[in-house]
């Protein structure tokens, strides 16, 4: 039993992470995959490219296609070689209307949204409500605190009196950069604008997460994962991530309401240690990686109508 992974992704982003992940826990169950990956995937992990002559050659040996994006769901719908198809959906944008989109829809045998809400945007455009399946992201396991620091990883201030916020770097513009500017200026917190959060996020005292469309927020996972409490914005899959109060706080996005929401962290550690606490536990426990692998191998399962793991891999 052979899974075709196919990501085209440049950069990588929240996506390909995922992707990793999911191969390497697959891998340790025991299940024989092959990954066609964009240039991301090339240069940092040495997979084979992802091409249309790949996804053919390659297409014939398999006995699935998981496509990771929008181009590799149109790779697959072309040149799979009528071979099953799962195609995994990690945006909240509409499914564009018109014959061709309508077209490489119907194809797939499930898709796997990673939230509810990228769920129900599948069904408003169109998709069965039974061809889908949600699955959340994992956060990446070579990210995990080790044992001794999940007892004691709520980070403290860069300096004595600062409160120390990190959201990520990105220019895109549904992501909410310059809301986290101006926020932190009214709330008088310094923000590090980080491209690399797990390493920011240990010296952060919360996590800054704006956005104006999110199928779920793996950078929220990160921070989870590190103990520190979110700021994020009250949007798409979001919610079902942060429990408001519990492990962060759910914000609209309007700078002076993010500012008060960083005021009230600010000025409450005691607040931020239990919040952070909390949020491990939450996805250690939710939100693992060997969590997703067995639910999108549940997944394959299913649409081939046999196992794809060895029994001892299966729970």
């Amino acid at each position: 039993m052979r899974i075709l992974h196919i990501d085209t992704g440049r950069e990588m982003r929240g996506g390909q992470h995922q992707v990793v992940t999911l191969y390497r826990e697959l891998d340790a169950l025991g299940c024989e995959q092959l990954v066609l990956g964009g240039s991301a995937l090339r240069s940092l992990h040495g997979f084979e490219a992802a091409s249309w002559r790949s996804v053919r050659r390659h297409a014939s040996r398999c006995d699935l296609l998981h496509a990771h994006d929008a181009r590799a769901h149109t790779l697959a719908v072309l040149h799979g070689r009528g071979r099953p198809l799962i195609v995994a959906r990690r945006v909240a944008f509409p499914i564009r209307r018109g014959p061709g989109s309508a077209w490489k829809y119907r194809v797939p045998a499930r898709f796997i949204a990673i939230s509810d809400h990228v769920a129900e945007v599948l069904a408003a455009g169109g998709v069965p409500r039974d061809k889908t399946v949600v699955v959340h992201d994992a956060a990446p396991g070579d990210a995990l605190p080790s044992r001794r620091a999940q007892h004691d990883c709520v980070p403290t201030s860069a300096r004595p009196g600062e409160f120390r916020v990190v959201s990520p770097a990105t220019a895109d513009p549904l992501k909410g950069r310059d809301l986290a500017i101006e926020a932190c200026r009214l709330a008088g917190a310094a923000l590090v604008l980080s491209d690399d959060l797990p390493r920011d996020l240990r010296r952060a005292d919360a996590l800054l997460y704006l956005s104006r469309s999110e199928g779920l927020g793996s950078g929220i996972l990160l921070a989870m994962l590190a103990g520190v409490p979110t700021v994020a914005s009250r949007v798409g899959g979001i919610p079902e991530v942060v429990q408001h109060r519990r492990t962060g706080l759910l914000v609209k996005n309007e700078p002076r309401k993010i500012a008060a929401a960083l005021r009230r962290l600010a000025g409450d550690s005691a607040l931020r240690t239990a919040m952070g606490r909390r949020a491990q536990c939450r996805v250690l426990a939710e939100f693992s990686p060997r969590r997703m692998a067995l639910r999108t191998a549940a997944v394959y399962s299913d649409v081939l109508g046999r196992p794809v793991l060895p029994h001892k891999g299966r729970s």
